[in-house]
């Protein structure tokens, strides 16, 4: 809308780069142009002011299909006013000089006739097309037709219309229609739903028989380790077994031939040493085979006076030196006082010392006894040694 500004006589008109103002006077152009600005007088001036910028027009309008089902096209118009000096002459732009807006409502006629144009070229279409048909392919060739349609009306490009462009946004069926034929199609896809559901437990059920089933082999299988463990464990136990056994056994027999040989051993050491004693007693007794009976008393009192422990005091009764003395005084003694070799003891004198004779013990010689050959016998185990012996 124009900028007018007012003073008593006259009138300052201030239009925009959008609009084209053309102003008569007379009848004839004065001014005629966009951004224009001028003064005029309002009692003989005559002002038209025509957009030229873009303008759109929302579409919405009934039509019937070939098979009498009622649809709802859904569009938008664009447009433009490409003569406006001619445009002006056939509609009413005319503005009021005082406020600078328009006497009529030219923009909604040339709306009128753009949306008026666009809608017969589609009821020409929808009017042999069948509802299917319109759903699936109506928007493409709405547009397509309306376009067309538009481009060929001689009243648009008298009037000085261009239409820019022409957008189908959608073509709906009645609410009980679409629900109709919404329901197939929802029936379809919810049994797809419900088969892909199906298949989908059918396919979570064989892999869980499947897990199961590598469950229960992998179980068998462990059971089957299990058992062959055990055997293994058995066969290592038997055969540890046998060899302790066996090792067991070695070491007895080892300990048994140690035993054996050690025995063997000892009795040899054993022989070897009884015989060496008997050698030595043997040639012990030898050396004291030609010494005479008084040599051989003399040497086991030595003996015995070496062996007995300390006396404090000794008794020396007549009963013990009788006989000493007795046999003293006897003829058959020797310079030592025994008997000499060969001579026989005088009758009445027992062949055993009495009781005046000293014990039997360790280094003490037993009893002389004359034997047949006229020697003494000698004790054992601590008879009196020979001197030097």
């Amino acid at each position: 809308m124009a900028d007018i500004s007012r003073l008593p006589w006259l009138r300052h008109l201030r239009g925009a780069p959008t609009t084209y103002v053309v102003h008569l006077r007379g009848g004839k152009v004065v001014h005629e142009g966009t951004g224009q600005s001028f003064w005029f007088r309002p009692l003989s001036a005559v002002l038209s002011e025509v957009p030229v910028d873009d303008r759109e027009i929302p579409l919405m309008f009934h039509a019937r299909t070939s098979d009498f089902q009622d649809v709802v096209v859904q569009g938008t118009l664009t447009f433009r006013i490409t003569d406006p000096s001619g445009t002006s002459s056939r509609v009413d732009f005319s503005i009021d000089p005082d406020t600078g807006s328009w006497r009529g409502r030219p923009l909604e006629q040339l709306h009128g006739m753009l949306a008026e144009s666009a809608q017969q070229s589609a009821l020409d279409l929808l009017a042999r097309t069948t509802l299917a048909s319109a759903l699936v392919e109506g928007v493409v060739a709405l547009r397509d037709r309306i376009s067309a349609g538009l481009a060929s009306d001689a009243r648009l490009a008298e009037t000085g219309l261009a239409v820019i462009g022409i957008r189908v946004v959608a073509v709906t069926p009645e609410p009980d229609v679409e629900k109709a034929l919404k329901t197939p199609v929802r029936e379809q896809v919810q049994q797809e739903a419900d088969k892909a559901t199906f298949e989908r437990r059918a396919v979570a059920v064989e892999r869980e028989r499947a897990i199961g089933e590598n469950e229960l082999q992998t179980r068998i299988e462990l059971a089957k380790r299990e058992e062959q463990l055990i055997m293994q464990n058995g066969a290592n136990a038997r055969k540890a077994a046998q060899e302790d056994a066996a090792a067991s056994q070695i070491r007895t027999e080892t300990e048994a031939a140690r035993e054996e040989r050690l025995s063997l051993v000892k009795a040899n050491a054993t022989r070897s040493m009884g015989e060496a004693r008997g050698a030595a007693e043997v040639a012990w007794l030898s050396s004291y085979r030609n010494i005479d009976e008084g040599k051989l008393l003399g040497l086991a009192l030595r003996d015995l006076a070496i062996n007995l422990p300390k006396v404090q005091s000794l008794v020396l009764s007549p009963d013990l030196l009788s006989p000493v003395l007795a046999r003293l005084g006897k003829d058959g003694l020797g310079e030592t006082g025994g008997l000499l070799p060969g001579a026989a003891p005088p009758s009445g004198t027992p062949a055993q010392v009495g009781p005046a004779s000293p014990p039997s013990g360790p280094g003490t010689p037993a009893s002389g006894q004359t034997g047949q050959k006229g020697r003494a016998e000698p004790g054992r185990g601590g008879a009196a040694r020979p001197p030097g012996k």
